[in-house]
C-alpha cells in the first residue's frame, strides 16, 4: 500500500516536469482532458456554448451571420479568437520558461490556467448578473487554447486534449486496422497501433467523465464546479513550480540579468 502511494505521488510530481516520457505525457494528458471536459460542460450550462469546440464555433459564426443573429456570431468569433490568444499565451510562457532554464516551463502554464479557472469560478455569477456572458466565453475559450497549446508543446503535437474529433478519428482508424484480415504470409501486414488506440480511448473517456462530473456539479453548485478542476491543475504543477521558487529562479533580479545576458 505504501509503495503504491509513493508511486502515485512520484507520478503526480513528475507529470508536468521538464523530463518527458510516454508515461508522464499520458498522466498529464489524462488530467488535462478530464479538466477540459469539466470546464467545457460548465461553459455550456452557463452560456450554451462549448468553448473548446472550434469547429462548432466557426460554423456557428457563419450560420448566425446569415440568419441575422449577430450577437451569437460575435460570441462565436470571440471564442475562436480567445482560443488563439490562449495558444499564443502558452507559446510566450513556455519560451520564457525555457529561455530562463525553469524546470517549471510546462508547470507554470498549468498554474496560469488554474488561476484563470479560479477567476471564472469566483466571478462568473457576477458577470452574468451584469449581463456580460461574453466575458465568460472569452475566458473559458482562452483557457482551452492555453491548455491545448501546452499539451501540443509537451507531446510534440501527438496529443491535443480538446480535439475529441481527431481522437475519435484515430480510434476508428486503429479499429479498422484491427478488423482488417491480412492474407496469409503477407510480408507487410496491416496491424493496429494498440498503445495509440488505448491512449485515445482513455482520453475520450476522461473528457466524457469530466463533462458528466462538471454537468452534475454544475446543476448543484453552479460555477464553483470549476474549482476542483483548478485544484487538479495546481496539484499536477505544484512540484516543478515549488522547486523553481525554492532555488530562486523566479526572483525578478535574476530573471532580468538572464534576459540582459541572453541566457538560454
Amino acid at each position: 500500500m505504501r509503495q503504491a502511494f509513493d508511486t502515485l505521488v512520484r507520478r503526480i510530481a513528475t507529470a508536468a516536469g521538464p523530463e518527458r516520457t510516454d508515461r508522464n505525457n499520458r498522466w498529464l494528458a489524462a488530467g488535462l482532458t478530464f479538466t477540459a471536459g469539466m470546464v467545457n460542460s460548465v461553459g455550456f450550462l452557463a452560456v450554451s456554448v462549448y468553448t473548446s469546440h472550434m469547429t462548432g464555433l466557426v460554423s456557428m459564426a457563419a450560420d448566425e451571420i446569415v440568419l441575422g443573429g449577430y450577437y451569437f456570431a460575435f460570441l462565436a468569433a470571440l471564442g475562436v479568437f480567445s482560443f488563439i490568444a490562449g495558444a499564443m499565451a502558452c507559446a510566450i510562457l513556455f519560451n520564457w520558461g525555457r529561455r530562463n532554464r525553469h524546470i517549471s516551463k510546462f508547470a507554470l502554464i498549468l498554474w496560469v490556467e488554474a488561476l484563470a479557472i479560479l477567476l471564472v469560478g469566483l466571478l462568473a455569477d457576477r458577470s452574468q448578473e451584469a449581463g456580460l456572458p461574453w466575458l465568460i466565453v472569452m475566458v473559458l475559450a482562452w483557457i482551452m487554447g492555453l491548455q491545448n497549446g501546452l499539451i501540443t508543446k509537451v507531446t510534440e503535437a501527438q496529443i491535443r486534449t480538446t480535439h475529441v474529433t481527431g481522437m475519435v478519428t484515430d480510434i476508428g482508424i486503429e479499429l479498422g486496422k484491427w478488423l482488417y484480415r491480412n492474407p496469409a504470409g503477407d510480408p507487410d501486414p496491416v496491424l493496429p497501433h494498440l498503445p495509440r488506440l488505448k491512449l485515445h480511448a482513455t482520453l475520450v473517456s476522461m473528457f466524457f467523465l469530466g463533462g458528466v462530473f462538471g454537468a452534475l456539479l454544475g446543476t448543484w453548485i453552479g460555477f464553483y464546479t470549476v474549482l476542483p478542476a483548478a485544484g487538479i491543475l495546481l496539484l499536477l504543477a505544484f512540484y516543478p513550480v515549488y522547486v523553481d521558487f525554492r532555488y530562486g529562479k523566479f526572483r525578478p533580479g535574476k530573471v532580468l540579468r538572464r534576459a540582459r545576458s541572453g541566457t538560454r
